[in-house]
């Protein structure tokens, strides 16, 4: 008799597993379905660095995006400000399978140098972003684990499928009643410990259907260091292709 328990207690233990996982990555389906067909994008930012003292320093950047349905999106960041970092470039390529490709130029040296995959939980120009955090939404790149629904708030650990990531998990949610635009992601780092918080907030809605955030918010709890951008406009109507997102594309800029 007990036997028969124990086999039914564990049938349930992974029939519940299973409905969590399937709901999680459910979840993050309709997240991305709800943002495909912008095709190109750019936006012009500020960011501001806070040290733990809350000293501030401002940069002045723009963003290019390439939506991609075979493969994740292809994206450039270019510094215009201060001068320290002006011209500073850098591209990536998401991949929905394997690891991305990412390239940083540094004008001061006139070269580009290729991220490697040991590197990519590094911090980004001096920011509390990591190379990683730059790369595109994609459902591949993570399992899924549903675990509440929070008023609006549906709310899901992932769990990227890169071995090399410098997270365990992430833990996100998703605000059911607006297209499931992402309103806060938790890192956790390879202890397992709370690193980040990234805050979205200030959405607004373009074309009618995608949402983008004006204010990102990323707090490191381990540094007490802080990471703001302000992206000041978007701009859908451009007819960006792959030739703006080459290693050429780096260096001009």
């Amino acid at each position: 008799m007990k036997k028969v328990l124990l086999t039914v207690v564990l049938s349930l233990m992974i029939y519940t597993v299973a409905q969590a996982q399937d709901r999680g990555l459910e979840i993050a389906k309709a997240a991305e379905n709800a943002d495909l067909g912008f095709k190109s994008s750019v936006s012009t930012l500020k960011m501001v660095l806070k040290n733990r003292n809350g000293q501030v320093s401002e940069r002045a950047l723009e963003v290019s995006t390439l939506e991609l349905v075979e493969d994740g999106d292809k994206s450039l960041i270019i510094f215009n400000s201060p001068k320290d970092v002006k011209g500073t470039s850098t591209l990536t390529y998401t991949h929905k399978q394997g690891a991305d490709d990412q390239w940083l130029y540094l004008p001061s040296i006139k070269r580009v140098k290729r991220i490697s995959s040991n590197n990519k939980s590094g911090p980004f120009v001096g920011s509390e972003f990591a190379y990683e955090d730059l790369s595109s939404q994609e459902v591949e790149k993570y399992t899924y684990k549903f675990l509440k629904a929070d008023n609006h708030l549906l709310v899901v650990e992932q769990y990227p499928v890169d071995p090399k990531s410098g997270y365990t998990k992430r833990v996100v949610s998703y605000n059911k009643d607006a297209e499931y635009r992402i309103e806060k992601i938790e890192f956790y780092d390879r202890k397992n410990a709370l690193l980040k918080t990234l805050t979205y907030s200030g959405y607004n809605l373009y074309k009618g259907k995608y949402w983008r955030a004006s204010r990102l918010n990323m707090v490191n709890h381990q540094s007490h260091k802080e990471t703001l951008l302000y992206f000041l406009n978007y701009d859908f109507d451009v007819h960006l292709t792959d030739d703006h997102f080459t290693q050429n594309a780096l260096k001009r800029s």
